[in-house]
């Protein structure tokens, strides 16, 4: 049986035990992790999602995290004394080994979902340059320090919503308002109850791909 899905803008073919390099995720070595956008499985019989195929999902292990080969292009200027420059690129990359291919029931595993890190990721060679030639500059008066604005804290009686996968302040603030306040209240959400709320916030399948209500039942727990 193999599974074709999406991660970091690009598609995958594998099989159990295939062992494959995708764009940086958020996951330490040794974590396992679930990919939700599967887009076919094939085997005995073959499935097409539209686009994806629901329940279906791939698990994977995390090796390590780790930078592809230098990648160096050229880039030349004619008739401008021929100059030219050298640039370098060496992408952050994931080390995975697929341990399962789910045709079903890939919302209720609890598997961690796989999030990527986007430009979110590791400082770059440029930024490393620029913070040691900030360090050796000299240094101007410190200016008295400002006071930081505390962070938000939750309403009295709500739970912090942005502890789950993928909700931000934003995505927080429209779970208030449509009255979900609690890890408990999503922890027992139905699957009428779950598509009601991807309807009416235009989640489009989110709370089943971040896996919320295992996350909620987790969080519900420890508080």
């Amino acid at each position: 049986m193999f599974a074709v899905f999406k991660t970091g803008g690009k598609q995958y073919k594998v099989r159990a035990g295939d062992m494959l390099e995708v764009e940086r995720l958020a996951a330490d070595a040794g974590e396992k992790i679930q990919f939700n956008d599967v887009l076919m499985l094939g085997g005995d019989a073959t499935t097409v999602g539209a686009p994806f195929i629901e329940g279906a999902a791939v698990q994977a292990e995390v090796v390590e995290q780790k930078r592809g080969e230098k990648v160096i292009h050229y880039v030349r200027r004619r008739r401008k004394h021929s100059s030219k420059r050298t640039k370098g690129h060496r992408q952050h990359l994931t080390l995975l080994t697929v341990t399962e291919i789910l045709s079903s029931g890939g919302d209720k595993s609890g598997v961690k979902a796989a999030i990527g890190t986007g430009k979110l990721d590791m400082p770059t060679d440029t930024a490393i340059a620029k913070a040691k030639k900030a360090k050796t500059a000299p240094k101007a008066e410190k200016a008295a320090p400002k006071a930081e604005a505390p962070a938000a804290a939750p309403a009295a009686g709500n739970d912090d919503l942005k502890k789950l996968s993928g909700v931000g302040p934003a995505l927080e603030k429209k779970l208030l308002d449509a009255g979900v306040t609690s890890f408990a209240q999503i922890a027992a959400w139905t699957e009428d109850e779950i598509a009601a709320m991807d309807e009416k916030l235009s989640f489009k399948g989110r709370i089943q791909r971040e896996g919320w209500v295992e996350q909620a039942k987790t969080l519900a727990g420890d508080n």
